[in-house]
Order: structure tokens, then C-alpha cells, then sequence
């Protein structure tokens, strides 16, 4: 039997033939991961067992993932990376004089399964997407509010770019995280956020936001605020991320942003915060940012856009 296999049987997850279904598992039981990443990583997994490969297999590992898209690679390398901390975390959990060099030759095996998918960093910078203060309201219009589609459809706007939540949150959210806070005399509605890593924070919105989750509570009912809509009109339990998706895009082909996603309103609200003077720090904490060096990522400050280079070419 060789190392990695006698460290499993005792100490960890078996990964191939009919024990594929551990590994997912393992995954699915992982308290820091999105929902659509643990999808995200399901599929690698199952896409490579499904080849009847082992996942300890480094050179068909490294062979198979040669084929395969930029992202597709990424997934299943951090697939394979959570799995094989899991295993050698178990293994060095059961050391023992008498096993300590196959502890040791499991760890240097995982450390191969890790470099045997090789991704290349992106380099350089790549053009996000911001709105503006006139293109939200834009996207703000495409919605018809005289229709269930079209309320249901605001709200989920309204969400991303004016609380700026994650589709993640967005499709975790119920109409229990929606609160009113006292403060400074009145009242404040807030959301209690459920993000990554099961993070909890507090975001406040304004009235109009307040008042068009009031009016969708009032057709919805209780449960998750974003909810599916049937082809006959019938609402659904809750939306998928997937879905979220799928409003977002068709809303910006309306506005001419073919190619806007959820991530761009979530920057969008964090730019049009620090637009309006509302310190990074505060808007780092809004979004749930472990640092504010992420936070600064999220802002268009790195570029100057009003002077460049290219104003003093005469051509």
C-alpha cells in the first residue's frame, strides 16, 4: 500500500472510484465557502473523477488540467489544494514516531498534487466597470414597476449597487435581516448580512431603498427577498445566483453595458460612496473587506482618468 493511500484509510478523505462522493462532502461542509464556489469546485471534481483518474495521480492530474480553460484550471486547483490541506492536516493530526515518515512523504505527495496544475497569474491591470450616478438611475428605469417581474427586478438592482452585497448575500437574504435601528431621533432600515466566512455585518440603506423592499414584502411575503419567477407569473421560494445574474446582465445590455455583472454594482456603490465623501475605512466595513487594501482594489483610484498621457500626443 503506498503512503498516501495508508494515511488515508486512518486519517483522512479517500478521493477515487466510488469515494469521490467524500471529497464533495468535504467541500459542501466547508463553512468559508460561497455556495456558487462550492458548486464551482463540485464540478472540477467530479469533471476529473468522472475521467476514472485518481486525484493522487499528480502526472494525469497535471495532463488533464493542461486541457483545460484558465478558469476551469482555477477551480480545480483550489479544489485540489482545500482537499489536500484536509489530508495532510489529518495526517499530521495522527503522527507518530512510528509513522512519521509516511506523515512526511504524504506531505511532500499533496505538495506535488498542488504544483502539478499550473495557472498563470494575470498581469497587468484589466478595465472594470463603474456606473455613474446617471447610469444607475438608467438601470434604476429599465425595471417596470407595474409588473411583479419588474418590482422583484428593482429590488435585486437596488440591493447590489445601493447596499452593495454580494449575489451570494443577495440570494441568502430574508426579509427577517431587514431591520429598523433607532438612531439620531428616527429610524434607519439596515440589513443583517450574512457574508464570507459566515461573517455577519450590518449594512444601513436609504428610504427609497427601504420603501421598494416594503412594497416587494407586500406582494412577496415572508421568506428570501429574492425570489424566482415562474414563466405563468408565479413566484418562486428564492433565486438563484445564477439567476442574479442573468437580471444584471439583461438590464445592462438595456443601458448599453452589455457586459455588466453583479460584482461591477458592488464596485459601482463602493466608487459613488468614495465619490460622495464617505471614508474608505467606512466603506471597507460596509462591504464586508477584511482590509482596506481590498477596498482600494474595489475603487477607480490607480488610473487617472481625467489627465493622461494621451492628452499631450498630438495625433
Amino acid at each position: 500500500m503506498n503512503t498516501l493511500a495508508t494515511i488515508q484509510q486512518s486519517a483522512g478523505p479517500r478521493v477515487s472510484g466510488p469515494h469521490g462522493p467524500d471529497i464533495l462532502a468535504m467541500i459542501d461542509r466547508n463553512p468559508k465557502l460561497q455556495p456558487s464556489t462550492k458548486a464551482q469546485y463540485r464540478k472540477a471534481i467530479t469533471n476529473y473523477l468522472n475521467t476514472g483518474n485518481s486525484l493522487t495521480d499528480a502526472s494525469a492530474l497535471a495532463d488533464y488540467a493542461a486541457d483545460l480553460s484558465k478558469s476551469s484550471r482555477a477551480f480545480l486547483k483550489a479544489a485540489v489544494r482545500l482537499w489536500g490541506s484536509d489530508v495532510a492536516l489529518r495526517a499530521k493530526a495522527g503522527a507518530t514516531p512510528e509513522n512519521a515518515a509516511v506523515v512526511q512523504a504524504t506531505v511532500y505527495r499533496i505538495e506535488a498534487l498542488n504544483e502539478a496544475i499550473q495557472v498563470e497569474a494575470s498581469k497587468g491591470q484589466k478595465a472594470h466597470i463603474w456606473l455613474t450616478q446617471t447610469q444607475v438611475k438608467a438601470l434604476r428605469d429599465t425595471c417596470n414597476t407595474n409588473t411583479v417581474k419588474g418590482q422583484r427586478d428593482k429590488v435585486v438592482l437596488g440591493l447590489l449597487v445601493g447596499a452593495g452585497l454580494r449575489r451570494e448575500e443577495l440570494t441568502g437574504l430574508t426579509f427577517d435581516d431587514v431591520l429598523l435601528q433607532p438612531i439620531a431621533g428616527k429610524f434607519r432600515t439596515v440589513l443583517n448580512v450574512t457574508g464570507k466566512g459566515a461573517k455577519d455585518r450590518v449594512v444601513p440603506i436609504n428610504d427609497r431603498l427601504a420603501a421598494a423592499l416594503d412594497s416587494w414584502r407586500s406582494i412577496a411575503g415572508p421568506g428570501f427577498v429574492a425570489r424566482s419567477i415562474t414563466k405563468g407569473g408565479a413566484l418562486g421560494d428564492s433565486l438563484s445566483a445564477i439567476g442574479v445574474f442573468h437580471i444584471v446582465r439583461g438590464t445592462g445590455e438595456a443601458i448599453g453595458k452589455p457586459d455588466l455583472a453583479p460584482h461591477d454594482l458592488r464596485r459601482t456603490y463602493a466608487q459613488l460612496g468614495y465619490e460622495a465623501g464617505v471614508p474608505i475605512t467606512q466603506i471597507s466595513k460596509l462591504l464586508g473587506h477584511a482590509n482596506v487594501a481590498t477596498t482600494q482594489r474595489y475603487l477607480n483610484l490607480d488610473l487617472d482618468l481625467e489627465t493622461t498621457v494621451s492628452d499631450f500626443i498630438p495625433f
